[in-house]
């Protein structure tokens, strides 16, 4: 089964660096957590665009970094994740790291979500942050 892994913007001037290695990474993310996946979309926007989508969809009257559609199917991964370059900045200042470090946290994050990790209690707040940091040491390996 083939995967695509695809880049998008919407409200924000904003391209991918090193587009390639990140799709390399996140399919092998996906390898690693034993799934397939078909087709997984990135959209990249602003703070206003993702907090109208959280209001509309989702009924939260917040800001925030990410939101994941979740489309799979029986073990089949797919989804649409939606990242706001505005909070990925500020996040990146609050927690003293690197825009890039701070996004790939984000890019990893949502596939995390959509091999089924959640985040809603302690416990799977703890699981998901050790996994962002286990395959964020595996990116500076791929490609």
């Amino acid at each position: 089964m083939s995967l695509s892994i695809s880049f998008h913007s919407e409200d924000v001037d904003f391209q991918l660096e090193n587009e390639q290695q990140i799709i390399d990474w996140i399919k092998n993310t996906i390898q690693q957590e034993a799934k397939s996946a078909t087709e997984i979309s990135y959209i990249f926007c602003t703070d206003e665009y993702l907090y109208q989508m959280n209001l509309e969809y989702l009924n939260h009257d917040t800001y925030t970094d990410i939101i994941t559609f979740d489309y799979t199917e029986k073990s089949v991964v797919s989804g649409d994740i939606f990242i706001s370059i505005d909070r990925v900045k500020e996040n990146a200042i609050k927690f003293k790291t690197t825009f890039k470090n701070e996004l790939s946290r984000v890019i990893i994050h949502g596939v995390l979500h959509l091999l089924g990790y959640k985040d809603k209690t302690p416990e799977q707040k703890q699981v998901m942050r050790s996994k962002e940091d286990f395959y964020l040491t595996l990116q500076g390996e791929i490609g």
